[in-house]
């Protein structure tokens, strides 16, 4: 069933209340699972609404299920049906604001929220968040597609998104800034050196496995 018009509170539930099972696949992989399909300016507004100022709209959701319901979210606007973040509909500030909103997602559910291990090495101890969290910048949709008259600017902010994470003090943040760094290191080498150098020399003792990851994330050779 396709929803082309939910206001935002009936979009923050559709995604979000959602029982989670305990096994198989999300909900929104069931074949008739109801699926939101609106304008791309209309999902980058209410994208960056729920990072900017997600505590009031999730409260009342378990931490699973917004897992699950970012995750749907993710998995939803990186489809070649939707391509909410680089529709060229939307302008371009409209984008780099979604963008830069993503960090305060990462300091007001995921820094708090995931456990403080790292998913690279399957530590454990993780819980519902922490797989969303490493796989952010992953499964997150191409902010620009390559004939965008804005796509440097749109990935210097993404670049700039990742670096602010990178200062938060919970592992599992900085572990998925790293991966996002190391999925642009091929298109961005001096930006990705500079960023991960300036982690690296940034004080404060730094796990050696998380180390190792944040070199590896410095040339582009992560998973």
């Amino acid at each position: 069933m396709r929803l082309p018009d939910l206001s935002f509170p009936d979009w923050i539930e559709h995604a979000f209340s959602h029982e989670v099972r305990l096994h198989g696949n999300g909900w929104f992989f069931d074949m008739d699972a109801p699926w939101w399909d609106p304008a791309p300016g209309v999902a980058v507004d209410y994208l960056t609404r729920l990072f900017a100022d997600p505590l009031p709209a999730l409260q009342w959701f378990s931490d699973a299920q917004i897992a699950q319901g970012l995750t749907y979210l993710m998995n939803t606007s990186a489809s070649g049906d939707s391509g909410w973040l680089y529709s060229r509909e939307v302008p371009a500030a409209e984008r780099q604001h979604c963008i830069e909103a993503i960090a305060i997602l990462f300091e007001q559910i995921f820094a708090p929220r995931a456990a403080p291990v790292l998913s690279h090495i399957d530590e454990p101890g993780g819980n519902a968040l922490n797989i969303p969290c490493y796989m952010w910048f992953d499964v997150m949709p191409s902010v620009a597609l390559a004939d965008d008259p804005d796509k440097e600017s749109l990935h210097r902010a993404l670049l700039g998104t990742m670096e602010r994470i990178l200062k938060l003090e919970n592992i599992a943040c900085q572990e998925a800034a790293l991966h996002g760094l190391g999925h642009l290191a091929s298109a961005y080498p001096d930006e990705a050196v500079v960023t991960v150098d300036r982690y690296l020399n940034s004080g404060g003792d730094k796990r050696p496995e998380l180390a190792a990851y944040a070199r590896a994330a410095r040339c582009g050779c992560v998973q």
